[in-house]
């Protein structure tokens, strides 16, 4: 199965930021859209610069203290972001996620953001997947 396929089902949506919106604002979208990371984009373009998620917040709070809310975006961002594309493997995504210890990983084509899947998306992915093959292996099985 692809990073395509996952896509296909969830849709390309993503919620996405530009560098200079402050930390409080950012973290508003968050609570409000039960995310846990915005794709940091340069403009309207779709070029990816970043990523802010939950964990990066925590960091900047518990080094500078809540002053870090007026802080842009830009500063306490991921900027080396790992990405994926819509034909590579899921197992191949998820070995990078869980490699890197991150949770979110950007969909990129031809160098535009085109989607972003969770470690949750592939989870489910695959157990649906699992769950088939199980599935076909009992029926197999029974009528042997």
């Amino acid at each position: 199965m692809t990073i395509a396929r996952i896509l296909a089902a969830k849709g390309g949506d993503v919620v996405t930021t530009q560098p200079h919106r402050t930390l409080a604002e950012v973290a508003e979208v968050l609570v409000a859209k039960n995310i846990g990371a915005v794709v940091v984009v340069a403009d309207v373009q779709g070029i990816v610069i970043g990523i802010l998620s939950e964990r990066d917040i925590v960091r900047a709070v518990a080094k500078r203290g809540t002053a870090v809310f007026n802080d842009a975006v830009s500063m306490h961002m991921t900027a080396e972001v790992i990405t994926t594309s819509e034909d590579e493997r899921v197992h191949v995504a998820m070995e990078k996620m869980t490699n890197g210890r991150f949770r979110h990983l950007p969909v990129i084509r031809h160098e535009r953001l085109v989607g972003l899947v969770s470690i949750g998306d592939l989870v489910k992915h695959r157990l649906a997947e699992y769950e088939y093959e199980q599935k076909v292996t009992r029926e197999y099985i029974a009528t042997a």
